[in-house]
């Protein structure tokens, strides 16, 4: 929580700066307060979650976010300057670090103290959990002789902390981490391609501003719809799939298609491009083992911010090079569906805890393949659950032995049948 609270003096300060760069400076660090706010908050919500909930939980987070970017207009529209607006949003996060004081709204992710060996803090945790869960310590099982007594087999060892680079070390949570990156760079990037397409249809400002929240909703209601269903895999690949052909299409064609159909495909360009960059991120925060969550999931994140920097700079330069702009983001669309098909399947499946933990993950197959004739077992089952029986592979190597023997002896057969003098016959004209 400490980057929360240096939120509160950095927004009070660029309230009251004096110059722009000031104002600059001091909002350049309050950004950086924020974004490491939001992935505290987003790894802590992860860790507290069992498997079928975490879906669910991060997006109701991301309609909570979509719900503040609904209210901030009218916010502003309240405040009418900007420094009011600035001074109203710092007594917010001032209440939230107030509220982070108290354990109980904010506790530590005792996956995280246990990962790195803070045993007692990791064990005060998991009691704190248990009780608010209404979990009786007085059970035989939860008992104070019982309840994560092997935690102390082997004495209390030193906290060991891991840092960044030693993803760069690994092979399997590097490659995870670059690919996972690499679309959530592209799901931000390529999203001014289809908005740029939006001014000259829509009539205002503020329109576009709240199509943009609408669609960011319609994203992770159609993610907590489909990838607890199909996988997260599936999902990512579908929507890099679509974000690519509906960016393809307008590059393409846009000077021969009707003005609706542009407004639809930059639309749904818009849509799915936001599902890539969601569903990164949290994949990413599935895939990334305990340990280093936090830092390779910052380092996704910020793939992410350079990407969505993209926009501004081509508004900085009046638009200019958007054409080269929109190839090179179209072609990395494509190029990324090759490289998710290298990525695990985490649908369902525990957090890994250690590097070795997210070593060990292997990418399934794509498709379910079913089991075809030759596939089947040697020995029929006779039921259900059936184990076949001793006698059964005796009667199988028993009956192998007889088509051996079988085998053998034809041969001995014919050749003596050769040398066999036919009835009558000279045994030297046989031969």
């Amino acid at each position: 929580m400490f980057s929360l609270v240096l939120a509160v003096p950095l927004g009070i300060g660029v309230a009251l700066a004096l110059n722009y760069m000031m104002l600059l400076s001091l909002r350049l660090l309050l950004g950086a307060a924020l974004a490491g706010t939001f992935l505290s908050l987003y790894v802590a919500r992860l860790e507290l979650c069992d498997p079928p909930h975490r879906l669910m939980v991060v997006m109701v987070a991301g309609f909570f976010w979509v719900a503040g970017e609904l209210l901030l207009p009218g916010l502003a529209v309240l405040c009418r300057q900007w420094r009011l607006l600035q001074g109203a949003v710092t007594l917010t996060l001032a209440l939230l670090a107030t509220c982070g004081g108290c354990p109980s709204l904010f506790p530590e992710s005792p996956r995280w103290l246990l990962a790195t060996q803070q045993l007692e803090k990791g064990r005060k945790g998991l009691r704190a959990l248990a009780e608010g869960n209404g979990v009786s310590l007085e059970d035989e099982f939860y008992s104070q002789e019982h309840l994560l007594a092997e935690l102390e087999s082997d004495g209390v060892p030193l906290p060991r902390y891991h840092t960044l680079c030693e993803v760069f070390s690994t092979r399997v949570i590097w490659k995870n981490s670059l690919i996972l990156g690499f679309t959530a760079f592209i799901g931000s990037g390529i999203r001014h391609c289809f908005t740029r397409n939006l001014a000259p249809y829509l009539p205002r400002f503020y329109f576009s501003y709240f199509l943009l929240a609408g669609l960011e909703a319609a994203a992770c209601l159609f993610l907590c719809v489909t990838v607890n269903r199909f996988g997260r895999r599936p999902i990512l690949l579908l929507c890099t799939i679509l974000t690519g052909i509906a960016s393809l299409l307008l590059l393409a064609l846009m000077q021969y298609l009707l003005d609706w159909i542009i407004l639809t495909l930059s639309v749904l360009g818009i849509a799915y491009s936001q599902a890539v960059t969601m569903l990164s991120i949290f994949f990413a925060s599935e895939v990334l083992p305990t340990v280093v969550r936090g830092a390779g999931l910052g380092l996704i994140m910020a793939a992410s911010f350079v990407g969505k920097a993209a926009g501004p700079i081509m508004d900085i330069q009046n638009n200019r090079g958007f054409f080269l702009h929109h190839v090179v983001f179209a072609s990395f669309a494509i190029l990324s569906v090759l490289s998710i098909m290298l990525l695990p399947e985490s649908k369902g499946k525990g957090l890994p805890e250690s590097l070795q933990d997210g070593e060990s993950q292997r990418r399934p197959p794509l498709f379910r393949s079913s089991r075809r004739r030759d596939q089947l077992p040697l020995l029929s089952p006779r039921s259900a659950g059936h184990v076949p029986e001793a006698q059964d592979y005796a009667r199988l190597v028993t009956a192998t032995k007889k088509m051996l023997s079988s085998h053998r002896r034809a041969p001995l057969r014919d050749r003596q049948l050769l040398l066999e003098p036919a009835p009558g016959g000279d045994p030297q004209q046989e031969t």
